[in-house]
């Protein structure tokens, strides 16, 4: 099959969530004529690739959510063995430069999260990818006060980067929203603004939810479900 084009309601990507529930890795990749790697390591991001492909995603690599029609978000939620997800989930780039102008309202971390489908993956390091099943994913829109506590770690952790505080700025901050390195490796650098408004080199970041956030997510809608 080729890959569909972007579904144009919420309750057509919910039909698409379902018709690959249950679907093995491999079966997916057969239907989109993709060959499966062994493994991720030296592939991030292909999963994700393939079930953007699968669903109609049309953002590419904009700083717009992936359905930009709809609004709406895909992540891809890795689970381990005891069905719970098992890392941090990226969220987008962290702006390093012109920071002062940054708004939450406008923000891509907002953007990115205001509504979010997101899709449980088997993630066991014991099951092969191509075994690996793909389970029932669910669309979800943050509340009023689940945006508030995003905003607030949001505006602190901006306020450090904009006071150019990277050194003291690590994955402990923040209850929900945290930023990390976003590089292959630490000799990758980009331009950034210092404490004292010059430019320096530093490490891409990247926001990233924190995994008790997401398996919270995941908790409350099978339970009421």
């Amino acid at each position: 099959m080729t890959a569909p084009l972007p579904p144009t309601s919420e309750a057509e990507l919910q039909q698409r969530l379902a018709s690959i529930a249950g679907l093995c890795v491999k079966d997916l990749a057969a239907q989109l004529g993709v060959t499966v790697p062994n493994d991720l390591s030296s592939h991030k991001g292909w999963l994700g690739e393939l079930v953007e492909q699968a669903l109609g995603c049309n953002a590419a690599s904009l700083s717009e959510p992936d359905f930009m029609e709809l609004g709406i978000e895909l992540k891809t939620l890795p689970l381990n063995h005891n069905g719970q997800v098992q890392e941090s989930t990226y969220v987008c780039i962290v702006p390093l430069q012109k920071t002062h102008h940054q708004q939450w309202q406008t923000s891509c971390v907002y953007k990115k999260l205001n509504k979010v489908a997101w899709l449980p993956v088997e993630a066991d390091a014991s099951i092969p990818l191509a075994e690996r099943t793909i389970g029932m994913g669910l669309i979800w829109k943050a509340d009023t006060a689940t945006l508030a506590a995003l905003q607030q770690d949001w505006e602190e952790l901006m306020t450090a980067v904009t006071l150019g505080q990277f050194d003291s700025l690590t994955a402990q901050h923040g209850d929900i929203l945290q930023i990390r390195p976003k590089a292959a490796n630490a000799k990758v650098l980009v331009d950034a603004i210092g404490p004292d408004g010059e430019l320096i080199r530093t490490q891409p970041r990247g926001f990233y939810l924190r995994p008790s956030f997401t398996r919270q997510i995941l908790a409350s809608h099978f339970l009421a479900g």
